[in-house]
Protein backbone atom coordinates (compact mmCIF):
# COMPACT_ATOMS: atom_id res chain seq x y z
CA UNK A 1 0.00 0.00 0.00
CA UNK A 2 1.53 3.32 -1.51
CA UNK A 3 0.02 5.26 -4.00
CA UNK A 4 -3.63 5.95 -2.77
CA UNK A 5 -6.76 7.35 -4.08
CA UNK A 6 -9.55 8.25 -0.57
CA UNK A 7 -13.18 7.93 -1.63
CA UNK A 8 -14.97 9.77 1.14
CA UNK A 9 -18.83 10.75 1.57
CA UNK A 10 -18.83 13.17 3.98
CA UNK A 11 -22.63 13.20 4.72
CA UNK A 12 -22.73 9.23 5.39
CA UNK A 13 -22.81 7.78 8.65
CA UNK A 14 -20.11 8.86 10.94
CA UNK A 15 -17.68 10.75 8.56
CA UNK A 16 -17.11 14.33 7.98
CA UNK A 17 -14.67 16.46 6.07
CA UNK A 18 -12.69 17.35 9.59
CA UNK A 19 -12.48 13.57 10.30
CA UNK A 20 -11.88 13.17 5.84
CA UNK A 21 -9.13 16.02 6.28
CA UNK A 22 -7.71 14.04 9.36
CA UNK A 23 -7.07 10.66 7.79
CA UNK A 24 -5.41 12.71 4.99
CA UNK A 25 -2.98 13.97 7.69
CA UNK A 26 -2.22 10.38 8.71
CA UNK A 27 -1.23 9.32 5.28
CA UNK A 28 1.26 12.17 4.83
CA UNK A 29 2.93 11.24 8.27
CA UNK A 30 3.02 7.53 7.23
CA UNK A 31 4.79 8.75 4.18
CA UNK A 32 1.56 7.36 1.78
CA UNK A 33 1.22 9.12 -1.27
CA UNK A 34 -2.75 10.60 -2.14
CA UNK A 35 -2.85 10.49 -5.67
CA UNK A 36 -6.76 11.91 -5.60
CA UNK A 37 -9.71 12.13 -3.66
CA UNK A 38 -13.54 11.79 -4.58
CA UNK A 39 -16.03 13.46 -2.56
CA UNK A 40 -18.90 10.82 -3.54
CA UNK A 41 -21.87 11.58 -4.84
CA UNK A 42 -20.88 15.13 -5.74
CA UNK A 43 -17.97 14.00 -7.97
CA UNK A 44 -17.90 10.78 -9.66
CA UNK A 45 -16.51 7.74 -8.90
CA UNK A 46 -13.08 7.44 -10.97
CA UNK A 47 -12.52 5.27 -13.59
CA UNK A 48 -10.35 1.34 -12.96
CA UNK A 49 -8.77 2.59 -15.96
CA UNK A 50 -7.65 6.12 -15.00
CA UNK A 51 -6.24 4.70 -11.27
CA UNK A 52 -3.99 2.37 -13.03
CA UNK A 53 -2.75 5.20 -15.24
CA UNK A 54 -1.66 7.38 -12.38
CA UNK A 55 -0.11 3.81 -11.06
CA UNK A 56 -2.86 3.57 -7.99
CA UNK A 57 -2.50 0.80 -5.47
CA UNK A 58 -4.83 1.04 -3.12
CA UNK A 59 -8.28 2.44 -2.91
CA UNK A 60 -9.18 3.62 0.61
CA UNK A 61 -12.51 3.74 1.15
CA UNK A 62 -14.48 5.89 4.24
CA UNK A 63 -18.10 5.92 4.00
CA UNK A 64 -21.03 4.22 4.68
CA UNK A 65 -22.01 0.95 3.44
CA UNK A 66 -24.08 2.20 0.09
CA UNK A 67 -21.12 4.68 -0.95
CA UNK A 68 -18.64 1.25 -0.75
CA UNK A 69 -21.14 -1.18 -2.26
CA UNK A 70 -21.50 2.20 -5.32
CA UNK A 71 -17.41 1.88 -5.27
CA UNK A 72 -16.99 -1.61 -5.44
CA UNK A 73 -19.35 -1.85 -8.18
CA UNK A 74 -17.59 0.82 -10.15
CA UNK A 75 -14.18 -0.61 -9.85
CA UNK A 76 -15.50 -4.20 -10.13
CA UNK A 77 -12.81 -4.81 -12.92
CA UNK A 78 -10.19 -2.74 -11.51
CA UNK A 79 -7.10 -5.09 -10.42
CA UNK A 80 -6.03 -3.00 -7.37
CA UNK A 81 -6.33 -2.90 -3.58
CA UNK A 82 -9.19 -1.66 -1.16
CA UNK A 83 -8.76 -0.43 2.21
CA UNK A 84 -12.26 0.09 3.69
CA UNK A 85 -12.26 1.76 6.78
CA UNK A 86 -15.87 2.55 9.44
CA UNK A 87 -17.33 5.56 7.98
CA UNK A 88 -20.67 4.84 8.35
CA UNK A 89 -23.60 3.32 10.93
CA UNK A 90 -23.12 -0.36 10.61
CA UNK A 91 -19.54 -0.56 9.59
CA UNK A 92 -19.99 -4.55 9.04
CA UNK A 93 -17.18 -4.63 5.87
CA UNK A 94 -15.46 -2.84 8.39
CA UNK A 95 -15.77 -5.25 11.14
CA UNK A 96 -15.41 -8.32 9.02
CA UNK A 97 -12.06 -6.84 7.71
CA UNK A 98 -11.02 -5.70 11.00
CA UNK A 99 -10.49 -5.89 14.73
CA UNK A 100 -10.18 -2.40 15.18
CA UNK A 101 -13.09 0.44 13.96
CA UNK A 102 -10.48 3.30 14.81
CA UNK A 103 -9.65 4.49 11.15
CA UNK A 104 -6.31 5.87 12.09
CA UNK A 105 -5.08 2.09 13.58
CA UNK A 106 -6.22 0.47 10.58
CA UNK A 107 -4.33 2.89 7.84
CA UNK A 108 -1.19 2.45 10.42
CA UNK A 109 -1.73 -1.98 10.59
CA UNK A 110 -2.85 -1.53 7.08
CA UNK A 111 0.54 -0.17 5.69
CA UNK A 112 2.52 -2.96 5.66
CA UNK A 113 -0.77 -5.70 5.74
CA UNK A 114 -0.14 -8.15 2.61
CA UNK A 115 -2.95 -10.27 3.48
CA UNK A 116 -5.91 -9.50 0.84
CA UNK A 117 -9.18 -11.94 0.78
CA UNK A 118 -12.33 -12.18 -1.32
CA UNK A 119 -15.44 -11.33 -0.48
CA UNK A 120 -18.73 -13.07 -0.41
CA UNK A 121 -21.74 -10.81 -2.10
CA UNK A 122 -25.50 -11.04 -3.19
CA UNK A 123 -25.61 -10.50 -6.98
CA UNK A 124 -28.51 -9.82 -9.48
CA UNK A 125 -27.48 -8.73 -12.91
CA UNK A 126 -25.23 -6.31 -13.08
CA UNK A 127 -26.24 -5.38 -9.07
CA UNK A 128 -23.95 -6.23 -5.78
CA UNK A 129 -24.58 -6.26 -2.20
CA UNK A 130 -21.80 -7.16 0.01
CA UNK A 131 -23.63 -6.60 3.61
CA UNK A 132 -26.83 -7.79 2.22
CA UNK A 133 -30.12 -7.50 0.18
CA UNK A 134 -33.51 -6.30 1.36
CA UNK A 135 -36.62 -7.64 -0.66
CA UNK A 136 -40.53 -7.06 0.06
CA UNK A 137 -42.76 -3.98 1.17
CA UNK A 138 -40.55 -2.92 4.07
CA UNK A 139 -38.20 -1.49 1.14
CA UNK A 140 -40.24 1.60 1.72
CA UNK A 141 -38.64 2.62 5.23
CA UNK A 142 -35.59 3.77 3.19
CA UNK A 143 -37.28 7.19 1.97
CA UNK A 144 -37.64 7.58 5.99
CA UNK A 145 -34.43 6.87 6.25
CA UNK A 146 -32.66 9.34 4.37
CA UNK A 147 -35.73 11.79 5.28
CA UNK A 148 -34.17 10.63 9.02
CA UNK A 149 -30.65 11.16 8.31
CA UNK A 150 -31.20 14.69 6.82
CA UNK A 151 -33.02 15.94 9.50
CA UNK A 152 -36.18 16.78 7.32
CA UNK A 153 -39.05 15.76 10.04
CA UNK A 154 -41.80 16.60 7.91
CA UNK A 155 -40.92 14.15 5.35
CA UNK A 156 -39.84 11.33 7.43
CA UNK A 157 -43.55 11.62 9.19
CA UNK A 158 -45.13 11.19 5.79
CA UNK A 159 -42.51 8.85 4.69
CA UNK A 160 -43.05 6.60 7.61
CA UNK A 161 -46.66 6.86 7.31
CA UNK A 162 -46.68 5.39 3.63
CA UNK A 163 -43.44 2.69 4.66
CA UNK A 164 -46.03 1.61 7.45
CA UNK A 165 -49.18 1.11 5.51
CA UNK A 166 -47.10 -0.92 2.37
CA UNK A 167 -45.38 -3.07 5.14
CA UNK A 168 -48.35 -3.90 7.23
CA UNK A 169 -51.42 -3.27 4.99
CA UNK A 170 -49.76 -5.10 1.48
CA UNK A 171 -49.89 -8.44 0.96
CA UNK A 172 -46.23 -8.77 0.94
CA UNK A 173 -43.98 -10.35 -1.18
CA UNK A 174 -43.47 -14.36 -2.11
CA UNK A 175 -40.37 -16.05 -2.77
CA UNK A 176 -38.94 -19.09 -4.81
CA UNK A 177 -36.20 -20.90 -4.29
CA UNK A 178 -35.80 -21.02 -0.82
CA UNK A 179 -36.58 -24.32 1.18
CA UNK A 180 -39.70 -23.58 3.44
CA UNK A 181 -40.29 -20.16 2.46
CA UNK A 182 -44.17 -20.45 1.30
CA UNK A 183 -45.85 -17.36 2.95
CA UNK A 184 -46.01 -13.75 2.02
CA UNK A 185 -43.72 -11.86 3.91
CA UNK A 186 -43.42 -8.10 4.79
CA UNK A 187 -39.38 -8.36 4.38
CA UNK A 188 -36.73 -10.86 3.37
CA UNK A 189 -33.65 -10.06 4.29
CA UNK A 190 -30.75 -12.12 1.97
CA UNK A 191 -27.19 -11.92 3.56
CA UNK A 192 -24.06 -13.20 1.35
CA UNK A 193 -22.25 -16.12 2.71
CA UNK A 194 -18.91 -18.15 1.61
CA UNK A 195 -21.27 -19.84 -1.92
CA UNK A 196 -24.65 -19.44 -0.72
CA UNK A 197 -27.31 -17.07 0.70
CA UNK A 198 -28.71 -17.16 4.19
CA UNK A 199 -32.26 -15.90 3.98
CA UNK A 200 -34.15 -14.54 6.58
CA UNK A 201 -37.65 -13.45 6.16
CA UNK A 202 -40.21 -11.80 8.07
CA UNK A 203 -43.93 -12.52 8.97
CA UNK A 204 -44.24 -9.05 11.33
CA UNK A 205 -47.88 -9.68 13.06
CA UNK A 206 -47.51 -9.22 16.16
CA UNK A 207 -46.99 -5.70 18.05
CA UNK A 208 -43.40 -6.50 19.08
CA UNK A 209 -42.18 -7.14 15.87
CA UNK A 210 -43.83 -4.20 13.73
CA UNK A 211 -42.16 -2.15 16.54
CA UNK A 212 -38.60 -3.33 15.99
CA UNK A 213 -39.25 -3.93 12.37
CA UNK A 214 -39.52 -0.14 12.45
CA UNK A 215 -37.35 1.02 14.50
CA UNK A 216 -34.31 -0.89 13.32
CA UNK A 217 -35.39 0.71 9.55
CA UNK A 218 -34.88 3.80 10.67
CA UNK A 219 -31.52 3.30 12.66
CA UNK A 220 -30.01 1.59 10.03
CA UNK A 221 -29.60 -2.13 11.45
CA UNK A 222 -31.95 -4.14 9.13
CA UNK A 223 -30.12 -7.29 10.26
CA UNK A 224 -31.62 -7.09 13.97
CA UNK A 225 -35.10 -6.96 13.09
CA UNK A 226 -37.21 -10.15 14.28
CA UNK A 227 -36.79 -12.97 11.93
CA UNK A 228 -39.27 -15.78 11.61
CA UNK A 229 -38.07 -18.13 9.12
CA UNK A 230 -34.27 -18.73 8.17
CA UNK A 231 -33.20 -20.67 5.38
CA UNK A 232 -30.12 -21.25 3.24
CA UNK A 233 -29.68 -21.64 -0.46
CA UNK A 234 -27.82 -20.70 -3.73
CA UNK A 235 -30.43 -19.15 -5.99
CA UNK A 236 -33.96 -17.00 -5.64
CA UNK A 237 -36.29 -14.52 -7.10
CA UNK A 238 -39.71 -12.80 -5.93
CA UNK A 239 -42.69 -14.41 -7.65
CA UNK A 240 -44.85 -12.48 -9.62
CA UNK A 241 -45.25 -10.65 -12.77
CA UNK A 242 -44.00 -6.78 -11.40
CA UNK A 243 -40.61 -5.56 -10.99
CA UNK A 244 -39.71 -5.45 -7.12
CA UNK A 245 -38.02 -2.71 -5.05
CA UNK A 246 -34.48 -4.45 -3.73
CA UNK A 247 -31.96 -2.96 -1.44
CA UNK A 248 -28.56 -3.29 -2.25
CA UNK A 249 -26.22 -2.42 1.23
CA UNK A 250 -29.06 0.11 1.93
CA UNK A 251 -29.24 1.34 -1.75
CA UNK A 252 -32.74 1.08 -3.98
CA UNK A 253 -32.98 -0.63 -7.36
CA UNK A 254 -35.80 -2.25 -9.27
CA UNK A 255 -35.51 -5.57 -10.17
CA UNK A 256 -37.09 -6.92 -13.24
CA UNK A 257 -39.56 -9.96 -12.45
CA UNK A 258 -38.41 -12.95 -11.73
CA UNK A 259 -34.50 -12.15 -11.98
CA UNK A 260 -32.53 -14.42 -10.37
CA UNK A 261 -30.58 -13.16 -7.00
CA UNK A 262 -27.18 -15.61 -6.43
CA UNK A 263 -24.19 -15.97 -4.72
CA UNK A 264 -21.01 -14.41 -5.70
CA UNK A 265 -17.34 -14.31 -4.95
CA UNK A 266 -15.01 -11.44 -5.17
CA UNK A 267 -11.56 -11.50 -5.83
CA UNK A 268 -8.52 -11.85 -2.93
CA UNK A 269 -8.33 -7.58 -3.35
CA UNK A 270 -9.46 -6.42 0.40
CA UNK A 271 -6.93 -5.61 3.05
CA UNK A 272 -7.79 -7.34 6.30
CA UNK A 273 -5.56 -6.78 9.58
CA UNK A 274 -7.26 -8.83 11.44
CA UNK A 275 -4.98 -11.63 12.67
CA UNK A 276 -7.38 -14.87 12.19
CA UNK A 277 -7.49 -13.68 8.89
CA UNK A 278 -4.00 -13.53 8.05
Amino acid sequence: MEKLWFITNPGSGSTNKAKCDALEAVFEERGLSLVGRTEFPAEEIPKGAALTRKKVDTVVLFAGDGTINAALSALATWKGSFLILPGGTMNLLAKKLHATLDPKEIIHLAQDEETRIALPYVKAGEHRGFVGLILGPATAWFRAREAARKGAIKKLFVAAHVAWNRTFGGSGIRIDGVPGLKQRYQAVFVRPEEGELHVAAVDARDWGSIVQLGWESLTGDWVAARAVSESLTDRLSAKGNKPVLALFDGEPVSLDPGRAIEAGMSRKAFIATREDLG
